[in-house]
């Protein structure tokens, strides 16, 4: 069995490697060639493009490596041609996975869709494209089937978020976090996102919020979250050159590359950009003001096409704004500065906060989604439509243990 997989971002790579594993243990003998990143290398799978090396957003950028798209796009359909895979796995990254899902069924290779798009929030128009060319979608989230169905897209299952299976197996590095902890002072955890323009847009309004609260909590200790060493220096160089624009003497940031982690755990209050990384802080019941800043005409484009009440994932999940979260064209570091100062100077405000986040923890994280997902795709693969095992509303464990008492929450809940 050969199976083409393709994921154009950091996350999407690490799922589409925890599937190649999930899909291995199923059928050792699986072959996995595609698009994606080192996770999926080291997973076995051998890369024709090193895909999530140019993770983009927006429009402009896309338009701008229109020309890499398209000779991708091409690329995929002669392999689709020449070595008939047996299946196409497709994990998120919408507008060139359409037309690589689109060339794919030209050539009747069937296309499932891992960890799908949101059209529920954005352009939901787009569904029209997942009817005419996946075969099958397998949601991250628990209302996505019926929104499918909805249009008329029956080939819909609900699997979980993959994001719960990499959380419940990671291992973080206790003997940095001893050291760390010895420190003493309160945390402030800046996530300034995986993307090199992420870092670029929000990391100048991170770096200010930190400078205002640090005015009001010159204790505070900020430390900020890197995916590797080319974004530790990039993000360095952000910040300087913000405190220096501010005219204030601002705080030290210290600057870490890959302990994302670990600086969760220690964090008693998170700053993030928008992403699967508030599952993450979700989990460790982490109290966490969300930002996305864009530019004007972006936002006002998005404004057209944003159809969902939260852009996060986690208020998504909670249909509440357990993060607040800012989508914004401006400066929001004075608000952000703020809800931090709030959460630090009341632990009753933080416990509420963390409290909230616990109750949506035990009843949302619901490992297993890759292994459901390759049992759903080989079924389907193999014609017998076996019924599969969806995920348990109770199946929450793993090593996050921010202490929250769920029967102090659920008291909570009824005085409420």
């Amino acid at each position: 069995m050969r199976i083409f997989i393709s994921a154009g971002e950091p996350s999407g790579d690490l799922h589409a490697a925890n599937l190649i594993h999930a899909l291995r243990e199923r059928a050792p003998d699986a072959e996995f060639v595609g698009y994606g990143g080192p996770k999926m290398t080291e997973a076995g799978a051998t890369l024709l493009y090193p895909l999530v090396n140019l993770a983009v957003m927006w429009f402009l950028s896309v338009f701008l490596n229109i020309v890499t798209f398209i000779r991708l796009v091409v690329r995929a359909d002669r392999y689709f041609r020449d070595e008939r895979p047996d299946a196409v796995v497709l994990v998120d990254y919408p507008g060139l996975h359409w037309w690589i899902a689109k060339r794919a069924r030209a050539r009747g290779v069937p296309v499932f869709y891992f960890v799908p798009p949101q059209l529920w929030a954005w352009a939901g128009w787009r569904v029209k494209k997942v009817r005419e060319n996946v075969d099958l979608v397998l949601c991250s989230l628990p209302f996505e089937p019926a929104w499918y169905h909805d249009r008329d897209v029956p080939q819909a299952v609900y699997v979980g978020h993959p994001y719960f299976d990499e959380l419940q197996d990671r291992e973080l590095d206790e003997d940095f976090l001893k050291d760390q902890e010895a420190d003493g002072r309160p945390v402030l955890a800046i996530l300034p996102g995986s993307r090199t323009l992420e870092l670029k847009r929000n990391l100048p309004i991170l770096a200010s919020a930190a400078a205002k609260l640090a005015e009001a909590r010159p204790d505070v200790r900020f430390v900020v979250a890197c995916l590797h060493d080319r974004h530790k220096t990039f993000a360095e160089e952000i910040i300087g050159q913000t405190l220096a624009k501010d005219g204030r003497p601002g705080p030290k940031l210290e600057v870490m590359a890959g302990r994302t982690p670990e600086l969760i755990r220690l964090a008693d209050v998170a700053w993030s950009v928008s992403g699967s990384v508030s599952l993450e802080l979700m989990m460790e019941a982490l109290p966490t003001v969300i930002v996305y800043k864009i530019r004007p005409f972006d936002l006002w484009v998005a404004r057209w096409f944003i159809k969902s009440k939260y852009i996060t994932l986690v208020n998504l999940l909670a249909d509440a704004e357990l993060m607040p979260e800012y989508l914004t064209a401006v400066d929001v570091s004075a608000d952000l500065a703020r809800w931090g100062r709030t959460w630090l100077d009341d632990p009753k405000a933080r416990a509420r906060a963390t409290a909230d986040l616990a109750a949506l923890r035990h009843t949302a994280a619901q490992p297993g989604a890759a292994c459901r997902a390759a049992d759903h795709i080989l079924a389907w693969l193999s014609d017998r439509r076996v019924a599969v095992a969806g995920p348990s509303a109770t199946a929450y464990r793993g090593p996050h243990d921010r202490v929250v008492d769920l029967e102090s929450i659920e008291d909570s809940a009824e005085r409420a």
